[in-house]
């Protein structure tokens, strides 16, 4: 009995560290609320989720859903209506100012200051941030030729470029030194190049920081995110890997065809799971019953595509779903 007693304090003892390491180096939110004066709905509806505060965490959802909300949270930027947030075991609320030495944000409508160089953007940042004047200014130099725009130094930032603009904000927050980066929807606008060039950017700096990021195009939280949550409406709808968002709907393939009766007919007998849109139905199937489907279709001459699970089709199966957990 005294060997049982001894085991069972050293397990719950274990566990105790176990979960305080978990909460030391993640993302919770436990109930998180915002309700907005002038809007009747909840802009968040008890947020609940925990990810590990490393790599790339990318929230995705359509215009509304809560994203720039939950980030100025989680930011300390707004307060919460009710409910708990934490980054590393500090409190969003109660530990704001310890938070804010370790947070650097661009958020969505940030830009440089027009009649100001790339240098003096970020030296006047890190001066803000509590620099010296020498310091701000040799880092400065140093950030910007890890972006690639050195060259643009002394260039006024309204000559510059969209893309040579996005590149200057990042370096901006990368030159803080915070281990914690927010960047709200930083390629709205780019032009597809551009918008891979900082991609690439974004996937060296995702090696060292833990980055939040908020964007519409899913294509960009494929690309880039280790951790992805889906927003709609207020409410977090779900929170995993990519894969294993994937194994959630339990499908490989996803068929699609224009609504036309003959073609409705047979994928309403087809086996698995349909979501209906507005000019199309998707059947989310397994890859012998696509096979099969696909034959049928062929068979009445119809037009389809069929397709592995991508994170668009994931999206839109939760977002036409709702909360799995409710």
């Amino acid at each position: 009995m005294v060997v049982w007693g001894v085991f069972r304090c050293a397990y719950v003892a274990f566990v105790v560290i176990l979960l305080f390491d978990i909460a030391m180096n993640s993302v919770v939110c436990e109930n998180l609320s915002k309700t907005y004066k002038s809007e009747a709905r909840k802009a968040l509806d008890s947020v609940t989720f925990s990810v590990p505060s490393s790599g790339i965490f990318a929230l995705i959802g359509r215009n509304g859903a809560g994203k720039t909300t939950l980030v100025r949270i989680l930011a300390t930027e707004l307060l919460p209506s009710s409910g708990y947030a934490s980054i590393n075991g500090l409190d969003v609320v109660k530990d704001a100012g310890k938070l804010r030495d370790c947070i650097a944000i661009v958020p969505q409508e940030a830009r440089p200051i027009p009649w100001m160089t790339p240098k003096q953007t970020i030296s006047s940042y890190l001066l803000w941030r509590g620099l010296r004047y020498t310091d701000a200014g040799e880092t400065a130099d140093e950030y910007l030729a890890k972006v690639g725009i050195d060259d643009k130094s002394d260039n006024l930032n309204r000559t510059l470029s969209g893309g040579i603009k996005r590149k200057l904000m990042a370096a901006t927050v990368l030159a803080s030194g915070a281990p914690i980066i927010f960047l709200d929807e930083p390629t709205t606008g780019l032009d597809p190049l551009s918008r891979k060039e900082f991609w690439k950017l974004l996937k060296e700096m995702g090696r060292d920081h833990f980055i939040v990021l908020t964007t519409h195009y899913l294509e960009e939280a494929e690309e880039l995110a280790s951790m992805i949550g889906i927003l709609d409406q207020g409410r977090m709808l779900c929170v995993d890997t990519l894969d294993r968002l994937r194994l959630l709907i339990k499908h490989q393939y996803i068929v699609r065809v224009k609504n036309n009766s003959a073609a409705e007919k047979v994928i309403r007998s087809s086996p698995g799971e349909l979501v209906e849109g507005d000019t199309d139905i998707q059947l989310f199937t397994s890859e012998d019953d696509a096979v099969e489907v696909s034959r049928r279709l062929i068979e009445i001459q119809t037009r389809f595509s069929i397709n592995p699970v991508s994170l668009d089709d994931v999206f839109f199966y939760f977002v036409s779903k709702g909360d799995p957990k409710r």
